[in-house]
């Protein structure tokens, strides 16, 4: 029976950067995005829950008309308040994007000078 030798197919350094070392790094670089997107949105969440709790607190805490107006007048700061940290979490997730897409694609640049390095020096062979 005849055995195929496989360092003669293949060059564990080539397959590794080529194939192997650029996979692992996007895996990382998605897991990292991942886990600060994450981070982002658990840390919205929890402003708001209790931005909302804060509220119902603040209604039950309602006894007279002056008490309702007092409320209602608040209503507006929080609103403002509301507003202007969605406008900042939206940049946040915004901004993590960005760097996410421009951190890609400075990866695919590198991985096809590294493939086309690697031609170029297999082709001298």
């Amino acid at each position: 029976m005849r055995t195929i030798d496989t360092k003669a197919l293949f060059n564990n350094e080539q397959v590794e950067n080529l194939f192997f070392g650029p996979a692992r790094a996007y895996a990382s670089l998605t897991v990292d995005f991942a886990e600060k997107l994450t981070s982002a949105q658990l840390e919205a969440a929890k402003a708001y829950t209790e931005t909302g709790l804060a509220q119902a607190r603040a209604f039950t805490s309602v006894k007279d008309v002056e008490g309702l107006r007092s409320y209602m007048e608040g209503q507006q700061k929080v609103a403002k308040d509301l507003t202007e940290r969605l406008k900042g979490d939206a940049e946040k997730v915004v901004a993590l994007q960005q760097d996410f897409v421009s951190k890609s694609q400075k990866l695919a640049e590198e991985n096809v000078k590294q493939a086309t390095a690697t031609k170029a020096t297999a082709n001298a062979k």
